[in-house]
């Protein structure tokens, strides 16, 4: 093979290669679309009056995950199974960001942890690597931590909304998320900068907590549930 042969070769191979990451940064871009607009509907639960119609915005949400399945199956078919990794740099933010969408509408149906078998099959994905394009457990962890975050703004605009018992049972949900995260030995940097974010977090709600304590609303609450 002559020099020129062999450069018109890799030229073939770039071309190939640069077409499959355009076809992927197409559906990545209506999964961020989607992605917003779930975020759209669940961010009006922080509103006064969003307390009141959760179950209906939950529903919404998952309504709109369909049409994020529809796209994660489109996405499967545009690269080869066994380079996921190769290109997982195009969806691994929108996937962190969907997975705490789903965290997010589980905790407000349920005030649990969702699972990550339960994130991938919301989102229409794998869990296991070997079956193609899944939920990888960094991704999943990101959104956890994602959750985090949203849940101490919700703390915050609970009291606002004159609900006082929520910011407690965050609270105790976000300390044992703290102590699940303390269990595991984190040595990829930008989710170990994440985690480091969740002790900020877990102050503000404990802020909140604090708050609610001085002011004799908990105990008054406390009391209200025993009786």
């Amino acid at each position: 093979m002559s020099v020129t042969e062999m450069f018109s070769y890799i030229q073939g191979f770039l071309s190939a290669d640069q077409d499959i990451r355009e076809d992927i940064r197409k559906v990545v871009q209506v999964l961020e679309q989607t992605a917003r607009e779930i975020l759209t509907v669940l961010q009006s639960v922080h509103q006064p009056s969003g307390f009141k119609d959760i179950p209906s915005k939950c529903l919404k949400a998952r309504e709109l995950f369909c049409t994020v399945r529809n796209h994660t199956g489109e996405l499967k078919t545009k690269f080869p199974v066994e380079q996921y990794y190769r290109y997982h740099e195009h969806w691994r933010f929108v996937l962190q960001r969907l997975a705490f969408l789903a965290a997010f509408v589980v905790y407000l149906e349920s005030e649990s942890l969702v699972t990550r078998e339960d994130v991938a099959e919301i989102l229409g994905i794998e869990v296991n690597r070997e079956k193609g394009f899944h939920l990888d457990v960094e991704d999943y962890l990101a959104g956890v931590l994602i959750l985090a975050s949203e849940l101490s703004r919700l703390a915050v605009n609970s009291v606002t909304a004159g609900d006082y018992v929520r910011p407690l049972r965050i609270s105790n949900f976000i300390n044992e998320l703290d102590y699940g995260f303390r269990l595991l030995n984190l040595k990829n940097d930008p989710l170990r900068k994440r985690y480091d974010g969740l002790k900020y977090d877990l102050k503000k709600i404990e802020e909140v907590v604090y708050d609610l304590s001085i002011r004799g609303l908990a105990k008054e609450l406390e009391a209200g549930g025993d009786k």
